[in-house]
């Protein structure tokens, strides 16, 4: 989308602040939550509403989290003109602080509104995990990723609670390789996060946001963002074990598109130019997702 000539608080401006992009984050794990718990109930006891209630949660949750970060990041001084990653609302004047808190709002009791019915299907057991997830939205853009914790974050609610507690609302229970392929979503998802601090090290390390890669230095993160990858196919071979040959290897072409974005980012090494890798990477994400969800149909 056109970036130029954005009008403040119009309906372009909100959708640039809502990032589109990122919506691939959010919708793989559900993906393939849903896909594991069909495959397991069958077409004849699998729910259509609580499927596209979890979609709309999880869609609504992600912009959020987004406008949640630029507003914070702007009013902390961090979206300044070192800026190397893709430009914020907030920042640029789409958008001003008092309608973002407005948004901000609005998008947390929309997801609230989509998710509380999700009670009938899973149980008061939701209240908690859509609780949950609303506190964790803030504390991870005021708090927690400070402390170099937003992958464990990205881990538990972009890995393991969409993708288990999808399957939940579906079967019941959860399964040992429900469990697994939640956390290899989780590792999957974290590659986003891995670049993206990656790209900001040294940005972060002025502003005393101790990130992991920060933590680890510019050749760790490196390998991390590969090893995460390999991890998230290494948990993959629980399929194999269970029988599931298909769910195993076609995410191979994911962990293919992965190394050679790994290589790409060895390249580029620092700077604004890292932006394309971040493309690439929200790419292999969904690709991974979609991979796995045929593999687990299949």
């Amino acid at each position: 989308m056109e970036e130029n000539n954005v009008k403040c608080n119009s309906a372009k401006a909100w959708v640039l602040a809502a990032r589109p992009k990122t919506l691939a984050g959010a919708a793989v794990p559900v993906m393939i939550g849903l896909a594991m718990a069909y495959r397991d109930v069958g077409s004849s006891y699998f729910e259509i509403v609580p499927a596209i209630l979890c979609v709309l949660f999880a869609f609504l949750m992600q912009i959020d989290a987004n406008l949640i970060n630029d507003y914070f990041d702007f009013v902390r001084g961090n979206d300044d003109e070192t800026r190397l990653g893709p430009k914020r609302a907030c920042a640029q004047g789409w958008i001003t602080t008092r309608c973002m808190r407005i948004g901000i709002l609005i998008t947390t009791l929309l997801a609230c509104f989509v998710g509380l019915p999700l009670i009938i299907y899973g149980g008061v057991e939701m209240l908690l995990i859509g609780l949950l997830c609303v506190v964790f939205c803030f504390l991870y853009t005021t708090t927690l990723a400070q402390l170099g914790l937003g992958d464990l974050l990205v881990l538990v609610f972009f890995g393991i609670v969409p993708v288990c507690t999808v399957y939940y609302i579906q079967t019941g229970t959860v399964t040992i390789d429900t469990f697994a392929v939640s956390l290899a979503c989780g590792f999957v998802i974290d590659t986003l996060l891995l670049i993206n601090n990656y790209r900001d090290i040294e940005n972060d390390a002025k502003a005393g946001k101790k990130t992991l890669v920060v933590r680890i230095g510019a050749q760790w993160g490196r390998y991390t963002y590969l090893l995460t990858g390999v991890i998230a196919i290494l948990i993959g071979v629980i399929f194999l074990i269970h029988g599931n040959k298909f769910a195993f290897l076609l995410p191979l072409l994911y962990l293919v598109l992965h190394f050679f974005t790994y290589r790409k980012m060895v390249r580029i090494n620092k700077g604004m130019a890292l932006n394309a890798v971040l493309g690439d990477t929200a790419r292999n994400i969904f690709v991974y997702g979609v991979l796995v969800s045929i593999g687990i149909l299949l």
